[in-house]
């Protein structure tokens, strides 16, 4: 069994900074894909940034430039650096991690809030 631990969400002002972390635990693994998610109020969850064992990152292209996803492999932890928040980008911020690159995500995180004022 894995458990994902978010941390980090807060309130910030728009144009401010947030560092989301996630850490993975309660196994032994390798090769998987970490990613981050969101869900605001009254929306459905959608993806915001992935990165695979290899360090490739992939991101949706409403954070591009925004929002990087840099992961330590040796603590099983991946990050979510917010730069330049927007208050659209007020939702609950969700780390998944998939087992096999390209085959979904097997795990999930409880969430963390993230709240943008404007």
């Amino acid at each position: 069994q894995v458990q994902l631990v978010e941390s980090g969400g807060g309130l910030v002002q728009a144009g401010g900074s947030l560092r989301l972390s996630c850490a993975a635990s309660g196994r032994t693994f390798s090769g998987y894909t970490m990613g981050w998610f969101r869900q605001a109020p009254g929306k459905e969850r959608e993806f915001v940034a992935g990165i695979k064992w290899s360090g490739e990152t992939y991101y949706a292209e409403f954070v591009k430039g925004r929002f990087t996803i840099p992961r330590d492999n040796r603590k099983n932890t991946v990050y979510l650096q917010m730069n330049s928040l927007k208050p659209e980008d007020t939702a609950i911020y969700y780390c998944a991690l998939g087992l096999v690159a390209g085959k979904g995500y097997d795990y999930w995180g409880q969430g963390t809030q993230v709240t943008v004022s404007s």
